[in-house]
């Protein structure tokens, strides 16, 4: 279960017509501003973009972790979005992302960072959540799974 800071219905995309992996981040980079007074989109945007950069954060089965560290943040954000067609991701096997969770963290949270990276990996290679994800109509649904484990 996550922490109620991390995760909340005001940063839940559902059912969401995004066509490019551009967008994808935009919107994940939208949703993490909107809901935080100190973070600008384009900032968030930026920095997703930058760690892209670096390598593909889609990890395979349709899942993209993209994630950034920002000195202006004191608490760790997250933000889901789930989309209603699969876009190209530059995935490692190659497959279209049609969920994707993004994480912000403070700068200097190095263990934290790490640690929910590997509890999202762990999460999102689970079959079963994939496809309860997949199957979710809403936001409430979305974040009732996102929080069942």
């Amino acid at each position: 279960m996550f922490s109620p800071d991390l995760i909340s219905e005001a940063r839940i995309g559902c059912g969401m017509e995004i066509a490019s992996k551009k967008r994808l981040l935009e919107t994940l980079a939208e949703l993490l501003a909107n809901d935080h007074p100190r973070l600008q989109t384009e900032t968030v945007f930026e920095r997703l973009l930058e760690r892209e950069r670096l390598g593909s954060t889609g990890l395979g089965h349709g899942i993209a972790l993209p994630h950034a560290r920002l000195k202006d943040l004191n608490e760790v954000q997250g933000a889901f979005v789930q989309t209603v067609q699969g876009v190209d991701y530059d995935a490692a096997d190659g497959e279209p992302v049609d969920l994707a969770f993004a994480l912000l963290v403070p700068e200097a949270a190095n263990e934290e960072h790490l640690h929910l990276l590997a509890h999202l990996a762990s999460l999102f290679s689970d079959a079963g959540i994939r496809e309860q994800l997949r199957a979710c109509t809403s936001v409430p649904d979305l974040l009732h799974v996102l929080n069942a484990r």
